[in-house]
């Protein structure tokens, strides 16, 4: 392996707001610099980025939209580094421990020309649009819903106050649902929901949204932080990996996502494309709706995560490079995370005395997902059918367009990703399994114990209280089992060697200057 890094066409200019050469993303005939082409398994519904925080939106929206403080992937050579550098914000400073000053950067354009201010910040994280109990976007509570107000103290500096000492707000700010919305577009497009294709910050803007096909961005010269080294990007749905790879190698493509490990050794081997690979801050995990009536016992969920082999799955599907974590925490947790954990045990022995203890009589229990969700779902969902067969689970598969769409009677297993979206688990098992969480929102798992903790965490700022409490709400998820974790997946890319740009431990492709460059065609 080389190195490892870490239905018609809707033309969207014409929904947005102001000049049309400013939002039609033609790119000028003049332009010299190249057309990024990248093959991706999917595109998402919507683009606006605190709504879609799936992989295939994070992909996109990252090089759509900034957050007030950056997280610096590049300050780790493996691009995981975690060091905190200043973005749409100049700077911040702790007035006390519930309160944080910003002071944004001057004169910075959003892509439909207008400059951003204060009141930009304030109404992106807004009762009105994210952390309020009504507000469109129903995961920002989970994200935000430690904020008590952000107020405007001039037009360039925002004052964030919490309910509580807050001791990761500077993280949250530089993650995931913080992205900075145009507040003038966004109400006059939102239409009583949310707008699905909002104004950004970042180094490109859309030009052309095609369902199922494709999502085309163009450079956005203005952009703060210098200009895009790509005159276009061109994120174009190809699901099949074989055609992804083909176009890899025909030219077609300068970036191919989603490449399997038994993969890397035939892309490595022509002279003008390599692999570049990264284990995720990303966990593929089941999730288990707790209420149904097949699956209700917990000593029925605790034998299905016990018949997993997730060694064999590993060596099987991702050629021994994924990694299995202890439990639902990692060791970017720092002091939180405890390395003596036990964590997920495969036990097809003791799943099988837990059934019977159950009174588990064969009824079926129904695993739905997505092909091409994420990498190997489907050879991984057809393992377990077959391990959980072993145990004496009767299990049947169903291959679904979407998993969000599955009546609660119906609903028993279903895939999912977690990412970690800081170093904290109040940004990994809290806000992804907590009240404002997609699990608890679908009502799958209503955790009274696991919810009062959670709420504890948000609220202390000692460290070895918050380790204490943290490894009781591990304890819950463990005993209650609404779901488990797989594995840590290997995220590769295929990428033309001409390309200079490296992946990061999310999904997230950053293609700001600092990151994307491009070899010099020899004559």
């Amino acid at each position: 392996m080389k190195k490892i890094f870490i239905a018609s066409a809707l033309v969207v200019a014409s929904l947005l707001p102001g000049a049309a050469s400013a939002q039609t993303g033609n790119v000028s005939s003049a332009d010299k610099r190249p057309e990024l082409s990248v093959a991706v398994a999917d595109v998402p519904p919507t683009l606006e980025p605190a709504q879609e925080l799936s992989n295939q939106g994070v992909r996109i929206t990252y090089s759509m939209f900034d957050t007030l403080i950056r997280r610096d992937f590049l300050s780790s050579p493996n691009g995981d580094g975690s060091k905190l550098v200043p973005s749409l914000a100049e700077s911040w400073k702790r007035i006390d421990d519930r309160t944080l000053e910003v002071k944004l950067r001057p004169n910075v354009k959003f892509h439909n020309g207008e400059t951003m201010t204060a009141d930009d910040v304030v109404f992106t994280f807004s009762p009105e649009r994210l952390t309020g109990k009504d507000a469109p976007l129903k995961q920002g509570r989970a994200y935000f819903g430690v904020l008590e107000k952000v107020e405007a103290t001039d037009p360039l500096t925002v004052r964030f106050t919490t309910k509580t000492a807050d001791p990761i707000l500077e993280q949250r700010l530089a993650s995931w649902a913080a992205w900075i919305v145009n507040k003038k577009d966004w109400t006059e497009h939102a239409n009583g929901k949310f707008p699905k294709f909002p104004v950004g910050t970042g180094p490109f803007k859309l030009a052309e949204y095609k369902p199922d096909e494709s999502v085309r961005l163009v450079a956005f010269d203005d952009y703060f932080d210098g200009r895009p080294t790509a005159a276009s990007v061109t994120f174009r749905v190809v699901p099949e990996q074989a055609t992804r790879i083909a176009g890899l190698v025909s030219g077609e493509f300068d970036i191919a996502t989603n490449i399997a490990p038994d993969q890397i050794q035939q892309i490595d081997s022509y002279p003008d494309i390599e692999a570049r690979s990264v284990v995720l801050a990303n966990a593929h995990v089941l999730v288990y709706n707790t209420e149904n009536p097949a699956i209700k016992d917990k000593r029925i969920r605790q034998a299905m995560n016990l018949a997993i082999d997730r060694k064999l799955l590993v060596e099987a599907l991702w050629n021994g490079q994924a990694v299995i974590p202890k439990s639902h925490q990692f060791p970017e947790f720092g002091a939180l995370y405890d390395e003596k954990r036990t964590g997920l045990v495969y036990d097809p022995e003791k799943a099988r005395q837990l059934l019977k203890e159950a009174g588990y009589k064969g009824e079926e229990i129904r695993y739905s997902t997505r092909a091409n969700y994420y990498l190997n779902a489907l050879p991984a969902a057809q393992a377990m059918m077959e391990m959980w067969k072993a145990a004496g689970i009767n299990g049947k598969l169903d291959i679904v367009e979407s998993t969000d769409n599955i009546p609660s009677d119906v609903r028993m297993v279903r895939t999912w990703s977690n990412s970690i979206r800081y170093p904290d688990p109040a940004g990994g098992l809290w806000n992804l399994w907590g009240p404002f969480g997609g699990v608890q929102q679908n009502k799958d798992w209503l955790p009274v114990a696991f919810n009062k903790l959670g709420e504890e965490l948000d609220r202390t700022a000692d460290t070895a209280k918050r380790r204490e409490i943290f490894q009781k709400m591990l304890d819950i998820w463990e005993d209650e089992a609404p779901g488990t974790i797989l594995y840590q997946p290997l995220e590769t890319y295929g990428v033309r060697t001409s390309v200079k740009w490296q992946p990061y431990n999310f999904y997230y492709m950053d293609l700001r200057p600092y990151n994307l460059t491009f070899e010099a065609k020899r004559s």
